[in-house]
């Protein structure tokens, strides 16, 4: 955002403004507890009236758990992981995001993802009180993005959206949302990721629009799954929407034995023909040849996770993911056990049968 020079344009406006202004900078990717703390504290040193947030999912996500701290210092982190259960906001500062990434959607959400390094665990925080007062959604700023991001974010607005429509959670307000933002994404994502700057201005609206349907309908388990492995393998962190994007097809095939209309729905929306059950094949098989276009790899075998390593930690992931906000709204409900199946079938590419 600096080097584009985004972060001064937005500082020259403010101060035009006769705003005084104080930069936080140096969020990391998939932003840590301590980020969060030392920008909390950062903030009640300054004391502003209102916080902007300006960039991708990370920092914006890290700035809306700030902003919790900065207005209850005493609160723990601990405290905030139950879902729905933050303090009243608002009692010190508002707050405006500005995305530069097509994918999160955080700038319209009521979630947050902080990850706990000491024990490799992202938490998905969820309350209506961090959804931003403002969000100002300008595609100039998605222009810079490199391609490997711009194919992660724009698979995990696919997967924001198809979560949403088949979430149990779904209603007439957000499945319009869900089934534009999924024919816009296969509509404009590869172009996008070819640097066609249309299609990459159309991305930055699909991505909005998921997020719109999935904070009101919410998600289920491949964002579970996604939140849960992450950071749990020392070969190297799996970013989100690469993580999403590698579930979604097994995770699709595990669920359609409850939400086979729901998925058939999705896949006639784009073009897809055949009986409900023939649908879902196809839309597994072409958010497949997606992630084949968008260099995604299709197992996690394949993304590079150590073998012995997955052995011995998935049955802990599996439990934690069973354990996760967004496994609540998933058409399908799963055991520990099962998702252990699953995990292992995204592991080694096998098929989901049970």
């Amino acid at each position: 955002m600096k080097r584009f020079g985004f972060a001064d344009k937005a500082v020259g406006y403010l101060n035009e403004a006769g705003i005084e202004v104080k930069l936080f900078e140096g969020v990391e990717p998939d932003p840590s507890v301590e980020t969060v703390m030392k920008g909390a504290a950062f903030m009640r040193e300054f004391e502003p009236d209102l916080i902007i947030s300006m960039g991708g999912g990370s920092p914006i996500d890290a700035a809306k758990a700030m902003w919790v701290f900065y207005e209850y210092p005493e609160t723990t982190f601990e405290e905030i992981i139950t879902p729905f259960s933050f303090p009243e906001l608002r009692q010190k500062a508002k707050f405006i995001a500005i995305p530069s990434t097509s994918g999160t959607a955080t700038e319209v959400t009521a979630f947050s993802v902080i990850t706990d390094y000491s024990t490799g665990v992202k938490y998905p925080l969820a309350d209506f009180n961090i959804t931003p007062d403002i969000a100002i959604v300008d595609p100039d700023l998605a222009q810079t993005m490199p391609k490997t991001l711009t194919a992660h974010t724009g698979m995990d607005a696919l997967t924001h959206a198809i979560e949403a429509y088949v979430s149990t959670l779904n209603s007439p307000f957000t499945d319009p949302l869900a089934l534009k933002a999924i024919y816009m994404v296969f509509d404009y994502l590869p172009d996008s990721y070819n640097g066609d700057k249309n299609a990459r201005e159309q991305m930055h609206y699909a991505q909005c629009l998921a997020g719109q349907a999935f904070s009101n309908a919410l998600l289920g388990i491949v964002h579970s799954m996604a939140h849960k492995t992450g950071a749990a393998f020392s070969t190297g962190h799996i970013p989100h929407g690469c993580a999403n994007a590698i579930y979604l097809p097994y995770v699709i095939k595990y669920n359609a034995k409850c939400a086979e209309g729901r998925y058939a729905d999705i896949a006639r929306s784009v073009g897809i023909e055949g009986s409900d059950s023939e649908c879902v094949e196809k839309l597994c098989e072409k958010i497949n040849e997606y992630n084949i276009k968008l260099n995604i790899p299709i197992t996690l075998k394949d993304f590079g996770i150590n073998e012995a390593e997955f052995k011995e930690k998935v049955s802990k992931i599996a439990e934690l993911a069973v354990g996760d906000a967004c496994t609540g709204s998933n058409p399908r409900p799963i055991t520990p056990a099962e998702m252990e199946k699953l995990l292992t079938c995204t592991y080694y590419g096998t098929e989901v049968d049970f």
